[in-house]
């Protein structure tokens, strides 16, 4: 086997002629280019003048603490082409999300201006000619239209000053077929070259001795009776994860943008990479994120495995994966949040924690309600209803690390519909100032149907959802033990009402939860054997008051409890 280093010189070569493929490839998206002359005039993020850097609970003020330096935060997940546009193309990119980093994490948790989120997820960054960036021409290039390795670095930079980690989008189960990996794999091909190191870089079989494997998609490579798998979309060839040289190459792009300072990667489709073959996948996993670890022994991952629990636990021995389980409109935090059993859910959460963390110590739960590939949050968990703000009570007062999708914090709407569009769900922020943010290509989301509030109105609100995730956020991180303490179900029973005791470094909280459209009243004696102390937070649609071990608790409300 030809060294590493071939490899690698083979990367910077100059760009061959691409081949036909029988399923349709994506149109090229070229990035508007700038003239020589444009000077982008800075963002500036709104500032905010009706939130106060405290709020008052049970007569107390209550301020955000400091984040801890581990993976148990909230994360916020930008896409990033649609959500702020630094030079006037209509398209998001690095500087953008640069200039509102003020909105997102401002860098001091008592100033009560920020979200305040504790980490970012950037969607693909690499050049790619998609809209989407999900199939890579080149890892080692930031997308033009999304700026340069220096954005990169800056952005990094920022958030670490901020204590905000961010982690990348790694695509490695396919490319695009404009990656010289591909264009060289494809040349070997048509030349016959089996010497090549490229020539088994990509999954394919022979069309006159081999049939295609069921189950699976490929396309021909033109000018010759070969084959190469595109499970996803004939633009999207598929890596050969058998050959070493394939392992290598994805291993050395991780490193190098660890080495750029980021803090870790969400590995897409990460249980194609052997199709239908979880053990093989597993084995892969591990053995990369060991790679990595060596590096960044705090690295962050998590794997999108969307499936059921059963397929995703096989995962879990290498990295954390999300809970698809308990997202979107058919997911377990959606149906609480419309009135379901809360008990349903902790007692859900319980059993998962138990499970993973016996595949591996450090593991944790990734939940979310929506992200770049689901319908958005807002259109089966409403904010008119109150159930938008029960569904972010369920899952950002809990344990793990929580994705919130951006925009989800302004209610923001969005759904592929008939027209059988992603774009849709991938719609421009609504900042609401000079922003010249577009919607991405092939959208067809009207406008009337899109939240008409922005950015800038919910920050000065004090009634916004924007403001009620902000306390939220602030609430988690006054209460460490919620995320990261032990965690344990209350008694349940055939009720809305449910929670959980947390531990943490010798101190436990109760998080109780009424996802009921009235008032409640429970005796937590008997719930827990526990001795209450004092009501810590109180956020809902009510109030709630606490008299000894009573609660009365508010229809749509949560409340964090010090116990002993």
């Amino acid at each position: 086997m030809k060294a590493l280093s071939k490899l690698l010189l083979l990367l910077l070569a100059a760009a061959l002629l691409l081949t036909g493929c029988k399923t349709p490839i994506r149109t090229d998206e070229s990035p508007t280019p700038v003239p020589d002359d444009y000077t982008p005039a800075p963002t500036a993020t709104p500032e905010p003048t009706a939130v106060p850097g405290e709020f008052v609970v049970s007569g107390e003020a209550y301020k955000a603490a400091a984040i801890p330096n581990d993976n148990n935060r909230v994360f916020y997940e930008i896409f990033t082409g649609s959500f702020s546009d630094s030079n006037g193309d209509g398209i998001g990119d690095l500087r953008g999300i640069i200039n509102r980093m003020d909105y997102l994490n401002d860098g001091d948790p008592d100033s009560g201006k920020s979200l305040g989120i504790e980490g970012i997820w950037l969607t693909p960054i690499f050049d790619s000619p998609s809209y989407h960036k999900y199939d890579v021409a080149d890892f080692y290039t930031v997308d033009p239209a999304f700026g340069t390795t220096e954005d990169l670095v800056e952005l990094v930079e920022l958030c670490h000053a901020r204590g905000v980690k961010l982690i990348l989008d790694l695509p490695i189960n396919h490319t695009s077929r404009r990656n010289q990996w591909f264009t060289t794999f494809l040349k070997a091909h048509r030349q016959g070259d089996t010497d090549s190191d490229y020539y088994d870089f990509y999954t394919w079989y022979d069309g006159d001795t081999d049939r295609a494997p069921a189950g699976r998609s490929f396309a021909q490579l033109s000018g010759t009776n070969h084959y190469y798998e595109c499970n996803f979309d004939g633009g999207m060839p598929e890596l050969n994860f058998d050959n070493e040289l394939v392992r290598e190459a994805v291993l050395a792009v991780a490193k190098y943008y660890l080495g750029l300072g980021v803090d870790g990667f969400r590995f897409d489709a990460a249980k194609y990479l052997y199709f239908g073959d979880h053990d093989s996948n597993q084995d892969f996993w591990i053995w990369y994120i060991d790679e990595l670890k060596v590096i960044n022994p705090d690295l962050y991952t998590v794997a999108e495995v969307w499936d059921g629990d059963g397929v995703t636990e096989r995962y879990y021995p290498a990295m954390n994966c999300f809970n698809f389980t308990m997202a979107d409109k058919g997911g377990l935090i959606a149906e609480i949040a419309n009135r379901g059993n809360v008990n349903r859910y902790t007692a859900y959460v319980e059993s998962y924690l138990n499970k993973v963390q016996t595949l591996r110590e450090d593991a944790t739960i990734v939940p979310f309600i929506a992200n770049h590939d689901t319908d958005r949050a807002a259109g089966y968990v409403t904010v008119a209803t109150g159930s938008m703000q029960m569904a972010a009570n369920l899952y950002l007062l809990g344990p793990g690390s929580p994705f919130i999708y951006y925009g989800e914090e302004l209610g923001m709407r969005g759904s592929r519909g008939s027209a059988n569009t992603d774009a849709n769900r991938r719609l421009a922020m609504v900042w609401g100032d000079e922003d010249t943010i577009q919607d991405p290509e092939g959208t067809t989301y009207q406008k009337k149907n899109q939240i008409s509030t922005t950015a800038v109105e919910q920050m000065r609100t004090e009634t916004s959802l924007f403001t009620y995730y902000k306390k939220l956020l602030m609430i988690r991180r006054a209460n460490p033990e919620i995320a990261r303490g032990t965690y344990e179900a209350l008694k349940a029973d055939a009720s809305d009402l449910g929670g959980f005791l947390a531990t943490y470094n010798g101190s436990t909280v109760l998080v109780f939860h009424n996802a009921s459209m009235s008032a409640k009243t429970v005796d937590l004696s008997t719930r827990t054997d526990r001795v209450i102390k004092e009501l810590r937070a109180v956020i809902g649609q009510e109030d709630a008051t606490l008299t000894g071990t009573r609660l009365v608790i508010g229809a749509q409300t949560s409340v964090v409890i010090g116990c002993e």
